[in-house]
């Protein structure tokens, strides 16, 4: 097995594999390290890619920016703004963050040994985005700790203790059953449905408690009935917060993004 050892040249970054474009990307679009990104065409695919540093890409240099939060923001935020300008012309197939290989060779024999895998999938996806929604418990006071006066006995005060507690537990069973309500309305909407774990608060620093974490394929020319279906249904009680997000492209209903990579430039040339 090859690894990269001089520094000193040029990786190329993949952002995603689509069908024959019917028209460029808008000029200004800028990828990972400011890099313009073009296509590599083969066997009836497009892979969107752009020139990187090898100083920056190869395996132990990538390993070390992996732990850097500040890189991965940026990197990741440059990603994203391809696959999205992508999105705007076609349904891409978004390949995973950093996905790298040695030269425009190496992208064309990813894209020879996924060709099966890459054709089904696009024509799976083909015309549909993805929609994120969230649904969260809005975290409001129960009716007893609202300017109560002080408790003037221990009995009273363990008396309000247990109103609080089954006020709470009153109102996050409603919050849950609007947010089953939601999902089921709008997975009847929907082509295809991924649940994803519920998000950590502390994590991810927003309040309420998730109680839906979802991704739904939408084909396209539907998607303004989705997103009317989204806002009627989340206005309908004050207990919970609904988030929507999108359209993106469909990455919660893309397989595995690309053949046998691994983290370190294989025969073939990857690099990831």
């Amino acid at each position: 097995m090859n690894t990269v050892s001089a520094m000193n040249g040029e990786l190329r970054y993949v952002y995603a594999v689509t069908a024959p474009l019917e028209a460029p990307l808008a000029d200004g679009v800028r990828g990972v390290c400011g890099s313009a990104p073009y296509t590599v065409h083969h066997a009836g695919l497009r892979a969107v890619v752009s020139r990187v540093p090898e100083a920056d890409f190869a395996e132990e240099p990538l390993r070390a920016h992996l732990e850097d939060l500040g890189w991965l923001e940026e990197t990741a935020r440059a990603h994203q703004a391809v696959v999205d300008a992508l999105t705007a012309l076609t349904c891409p197939l978004p390949l995973r963050l950093a996905t790298v290989y040695r030269d425009d060779d190496g992208v064309r024999r990813a894209l020879e040994a996924g060709r099966e895998h890459f054709l089904h999938t696009l024509d799976r996806l083909a015309g549909r985005v993805e929609w994120g929604v969230k649904v969260y418990a809005q975290q409001e006071p129960g009716p007893a700790a609202v300017s109560a006066p002080a408790a003037t006995s221990g009995r009273e005060f363990l008396r309000r203790r247990r109103e609080e507690v089954t006020s709470r537990e009153n109102a996050l069973q409603e919050a849950e059953e609007l947010g089953r309500t939601l999902h089921a309305a709008l997975a009847a909407q929907a082509e295809d449905v991924r649940v994803h774990p519920a998000q950590n608060p502390q994590l991810s620093r927003t309040p309420g408690q998730n109680l839906l974490n979802a991704a739904y394929l939408v084909p396209r020319d539907r998607s303004e009935e989705f997103v009317t279906r989204v806002e009627r249904l989340g206005a309908h009680d004050p207990s919970v917060r609904v988030e929507l997000t999108g359209p993106w492209a469909p990455y919660s209903f893309a397989a595995p993004d690309a053949p046998d990579r691994q983290r370190e430039v294989s025969h073939d040339g990857a690099v990831s």
